[in-house]
Order: C-alpha cells, then structure tokens, then sequence
C-alpha cells in the first residue's frame, strides 16, 4: 500500500501518515493499528481455512470466509499451498499461537480485536469473541491478492482493535429510493466486512405501522417482516440495525393526510405540534411497533431541522418561553413516554446544540437515556460546535460525517473525505462513543452504488485511532474492493473528484450537481449558468471522460469485483461529461444559426450552401440537437439499469419522467429547427433564432 503522492489537480487537508512502514507492503481497510509484513505466499493450490474447534459462529466464519473467497476466484481446498487458521483467545491452540510469534494480548482487544500470526505456512486468526475472529478473518481476506492459482497470501503480525465502539451507516429510505432486501443483505455483507457494526435505515413515512395504515406508500415501505428478517441477518454479521423513525420534524408525507392534520404545526407542514396531545400518542404508538420489529439496545427518533416550530400552533409558546426550551422539552416528553420500551435514544443534535447552558441543567434521567448525534456534511478546522455542547453537559455522543451523495451526479468526495476524517478523528479526541456516516437521497436520484468510496473511509476512520490518512486510503481502495492492482480505478476516482473542483471553481457554493445536469441551457436559467460554467467546460469534460477511459482500461487489464459499482461510476462520469457537453453544444448550435440568419440574405450560391450546411450542422442525422437527444437517451437507459440493481421500482417513474420530459424537450426542438429547414427550402428565409427558442451566441472571444 504504497502512500499516495499529492493529488493532483486540487488539494485536500494535509493528513498524517500511518506510522507502520511495513503496512507500505499491504493494502488493508480498516488499517490495523500494528501491522508488520513477513512474507508472500504463493497459492498456486488455493488456500485451506481452517478451524478445528469450531463453535456455531465459528462455523459461520469460516463458510462466510470461504464464500468472499471463492467469489474472488480464490481457491479453497482443503490442501491449499497455504492455510488461514482460525482460532480463539484463551485456547490452548491460541495461546500457543500467540507465544510462538510473540504477539501480546492486551485487555483492550477482548471484545471486538484479533491479532493474526504467521507461521511457515500461512497465518492464524486469533479471537476472544466471534466478532473478533470474524474481524480477523476479513483482515486475512484482505491479506490475498490476485486470484486463482496466481494469488498470493502476504503473511504478516497484526494486532487491531477498534477506537469507536458504534461504527454505523445511516441510509435515508424516505426521500426515493428503497432498497430491495436482497440488496440490504449484500450491504450488511459488505459493511461488515469493513468492520461497520451499526446499520441505520431512516424513516419518514416507509416502515408499514399496523396502526397507522395510510402512513407508508405502496410498494415503497418496509414490511414488519422484512425488518425482522434483515435484523436476524445482520445480527451474524455482527451489525446491529438501528432504525430510525422521525419523531418531531420530516413528517411532511405524514402530515399531508387529512387523518394527521390536527398534529401538524403548519398546514400540510413536516413538524408536530408539541402542544397536541396526539402528537406524543402517534409517537408512541409508532415506536411500541418498532421496537418489536427491531430489538436493538438503541433506537433513533430524529428531531432535526424542526424549522417550522413556533410558526403556527406553537407560536404563543416560542414567543413566550423561546425556541430552545419548547424544543428540549418536546424532546424529554418524547423520551419519557418511550421510556416503557426500556432503550436508549439517539437525536440529532443541531438543535439542541444552540442551547449548551440549557443542555447542562437538563435531568439526568435525560441524559442517560440519550445520546446525541452531532451532523456537519462539509470540512472544517473544527468540529467543537457539534461535539463540545454535548460533552460539556456531560452527555454520550456520536458524530454523524456526510458521504455528500444527495444531489449530485457523482457524490463529491473532495468535501466527504475530509469531512468524514476530521470528525470522525475529533469525536474520537472528545471522547464520543460513535460514528454515523450518512447518505441522504434529498432530490430521489442519487443511486446507492455510487458511494463506496465515502462508506469505506468511514469504516477506516472510525475503526482506526486519530485521524485517518486520505492519500494512504486513496491508494488502497481499488485494490481492496475491486480486487484492481493496476490503480486505475483509484486515478478514476481522483479525475472524478478533479471534475467537482473544476466546477466549483467556476460556481463557489456548487459541483456537479443534478441542477446542473437537467437545467435546459437554452432556457433563461440556463443562460445564467453558461458564462459561469463556459471557461470549465473542457476541463470538466476531460476529466469526466478519463475517468471513463481508466476505469474500462482496469476492467480490460482483470477480472474485477464490484462490477455493479464501476458500473454506477462510469454512469456518473457519462453524466458529468454531458453536463459540459450541453453547454457546448448549444453555444456552438447558437452561433451557427447566428452565422445561418446573417448570410440568409446574400446572394451568393456559396453563402446559400452555408447556410444549408449550418442549419443541417444543427439539425441533421449527426446534427448537436441529435447528440443531446441521443446522451439522455442512453443515460436514460443506463439510470434505470442502474436504479434496480438495487432499488425497488417505487419512486423510479418519477426520475425516469425527468429523462423524458428532457428527451422531448429536444424532439421538440429538433421539430422546430426541421422546420426551419423546411422554411429554407420553401422561401430562402429562416426564423429569427428567438422563434426556435435558441438563445442569443457568446460574446466573441468568450471561452467554449
């Protein structure tokens, strides 16, 4: 896992290297905390897992183990060139084990840590827990490179545990896309493979309650049997689910039936009303259900972003008593009649967190029955705002880092990897006991196997102790996921992040969002973005497209993993690149038609043959308004490929009527200028370009 040289073509905060330089020789996510290589091994005949004493979960390990293996085209048998031995602290084969390689056990290792050893003939996996063996046997995994019988294990002496004890995803289910539970169970796969042991689906209104029937759509809702049914599955790969279920703000879809009316602050609003009796009723009713679906120590009720408290019915009282403390005592009146359920409760913390001396006087019964969860999506210096009101009142924390997937093309990971590390390091520092990475779907767009790059770093920072190298990271991802040796999945993912600060450049406070990609560049919003975005176009466009080129290169250099999520990339990276290719095409398509209505006047056959030769440059089998139709089209197609890998069809025909409503839009033009041709033919005259809809050409000189 060579370190990475700086990246090129935009900066990112200086990180601090890990410290092992034997670790240079492997590329492990989560980085173990002492790591040393000692050798490769070569496997020409496949590797031996082995597990003489094995327990039920042991067993489990080991058929999981042998499972990744094999679809990784590793070959396991039982006379491999090499063996993977799992074995448990405190047996005599363990500590044989341990005394021969000379490895320590320490007591901070007991309940989630492993060490693995080698020997002359491969490695052994040492546990106290089942969850450290299993923690253990993914690092082993990792251990393997290639495949088939040109794979090699790299032997080495590890001993790891983790630095947070929560290490959690939250993945918002109510804003589009809901995830099949077959998917589910492939990503409570993969995340426990990167050591993640929470897993926190987010409700609005899509988790079936019997007693509230009109709450969830059809065919967008979670069943109460599928929910348990993901709870037992997790649970053998030692994830807990935590769901959470909006108690207080984000209700809107709720609130908009005329049943639930009375609770709404305002009008078809998104806020209870705390002074409705029936709003702490729903609440409890709802939770009595969830709980018994999901039996988890911890359960979330929301309550951010409650903008509307004190605009309608609550008003007299915010005005009276102020924000602040209508809101926490809401907060503890919520509490306190979900205390029958016997779990604690996890909030939002960007409310309450404006209020520090009103946090300090808060019951202590509050307090040990929450945790609050700071949330900040952008990098900074520091993070104490989130964190040091909730420390300071003497409350247990989480922070909760943002993946920056909502709303875009492409996540932006120039602002989620530094998000994610300096939080994450910082919480730790402050003595926070969690981690929180989050994605949120916002617009109903944004496809979940886009985000592996963020979900990844989040397991490395909150896994390893301090601050997590970004560089170290970037250099290990490709190899680690995609089983890519070559690098150039990891480039790709650089020129991507590359592309977002080419548009930020131009745009300050935007990237490569969805605005930009369905705005009609011919439409007078359009024309505010286009000087703004003209002197980046081609930059973007390269960077875009080499992204594409890399990724097929490493696809046609060896069989990769993961193939659903390269694919996901190279759909954001055609994405990225048609979103400078509109903005070219329709300055070039503006001033040929300008070109076109100058010369419609001369007498000459060649100015006549021109202006033919514009109008068929615009319009024609190969003509620019063909090219747009053609791009959405094919992104149109490769979008809902992409959507049900792992989404239900729910939500789909809203996303899919946006690619229509654009490819008409463009059939519609290529109508008007087709008739403008025909005009051409007829009269020798053509339109003014405001008639087609065109806009007015770039100035000269100015940038395409």
């Amino acid at each position: 896992m060579a370190l990475a040289p700086k990246l090129r073509r935009l900066s990112l905060p200086c990180t601090l290297m890990f410290s092992v330089t034997a670790l240079s020789q492997m590329a492990l996510i989560p980085t173990p905390r002492e790591a040393n290589a000692v050798r490769a091994i070569p496997l020409s005949q496949g590797v031996s897992i082995v597990c003489s004493a094995c327990n039920a979960d042991d067993t489990f390990v080991v058929n999981e183990l042998t499972r990744q293996l094999r679809e990784s085209n590793i070959v396991v048998t039982a006379s491999g060139s090499a063996h993977i031995t799992l074995l448990r602290y405190g047996s005599d084969a363990g500590k044989q084990a341990l005394s021969v390689a000379h490895v320590a056990w320490s007591p901070e290792m007991q309940d989630e840590g492993y060490a693995i050893v080698p020997d002359a003939s491969g490695v052994s996996v040492v546990g106290a827990t089942s969850a450290g063996v299993f923690y253990g046997a993914m690092t082993a995994k990792q251990l393997i490179a290639g495949s088939g019988n040109a794979a090699t294990l790299q032997t080495a002496s590890i001993r790891d545990w983790p630095a947070m004890k929560y290490r959690g995803l939250h993945d918002d289910l109510s804003r589009g896309p809901v995830p099949t539970l077959a998917f589910q169970k492939e990503l409570i796969r993969k995340l426990a493979s990167y050591k993640v042991n929470v897993y926190s689906p987010y409700f609005e209104n899509t988790m079936q309650y019997r007693s509230e029937p009109l709450a969830a759509p059809p065919g967008g809702s979670i069943t109460p049997e599928q929910a348990r049914e993901l709870v037992a599955y997790a649970a053998q790969y030692h994830i807990t689910v935590i769901p959470e279920q909006e108690a207080f703000g984000h209700l809107h879809y709720m609130l908009n039936q005329e049943m639930y009316a009375p609770l709404a602050e305002t009008p078809h609003g998104h806020v209870l009303a705390p002074g409705q009796l029936g709003s702490v009723e729903l609440t409890k009713r709802m939770y009595t259900e969830l709980a018994a679906e999901y039996p988890s120590p911890l359960l979330h009720i929301g309550a951010d972003e409650t903008v509307e408290l004190g605009k309608g019915q609550t008003k007299a009282a915010v005005d009276s008593r102020g924000l602040g403390p209508v809101y926490l005592d809401y907060l503890q009146k919520t509490v306190a009649a979900l205390k029958p359920l016997n779990r604690r409760f996890l909030f939002w913390g960007d409310i309450a967190m404006k209020e520090p001396a009103l946090l300090k006087t808060l019951p202590p019964d509050f307090k040990q029955q929450t945790i609050a969860v700071g949330w900040e999506y952008n990098p900074h210096t520091s993070f104490a705002p989130w964190i040091k009101p909730y420390t300071d009142a003497g409350m247990e924390c989480w922070v909760a880092p943002g993946v920056n997937n909502w709303s875009r093309v492409w996540p932006n990971f120039n602002n989620a990897l530094p998000n994610i590390q300096q939080f994450t390091a910082q919480g730790q520092a402050a003595g926070c006991t969690g981690q929180l990475n989050t994605l949120w779907e916002d617009d109903g767009e944004a496809l979940f196997n886009n985000n592996w790059y963020a979900l990844l770093f989040g397991a490395q920072a909150a896994w390893h102790k301090g601050e997590s190298s970004i560089p170290q990271f970037q250099d290990s991802f490709a190899q680690v996921f995609h089983g890519d040796a070559s690098g150039k999945v990891n480039e790709a993912q650089k020129e991507l992040m590359a592309a977002h600060a080419v548009l930020k450049n131009g745009f300050k406070t935007s990237d490569a969002s969805d605005l930009l990609f369905w705005i009609d560049p011919w439409s007078a919003d359009g024309q505010i973005y286009a000087p703004k975005i003209r002197p980046y176009l081609h930059e973007l466009r390269m960077h875009a497209e080499q992204a594409i080129v890399l990724v097929e290169q490493a696809r046609n250099s060896a069989t990769l993993r993961e193939q659903d999520a390269l694919d996901a990339m190279e759909l954001g990276a055609r994405r990225m690149d048609l979103i400078g290719l509109k903005f070219q095409l329709t300055d070039e398509m503006a001033t040929t038609y300008d070109n076109a209505y100058r010369l419609q006047n001369a007498k000459d056959k060649d100015s006549r043959t021109e202006v033919s030769r514009d109008l068929n440059d615009i319009n024609a089998v190969n003509g620019k308004l063909q090219d747009l139709r053609n791009q959405y089209s094919l992104m149109r197609d490769l979008y809902e490929a992409a959507w049900l890998k792992s989404n239900r069809p729910y939500f789909l025909r809203n996303n899919l009527a946006r690619y229509d409503y654009t490819l008409n839009t463009w059939l519609s033009r290529i109508d008007k200028v087709r008739s403008a041709q025909r005009q051409w033919d007829r009269t020798q005259t053509i339109p003014p370009a405001s008639e087609i809809g065109l806009p007015a050409p770039p100035a000269p000189g100015a940038p395409q």
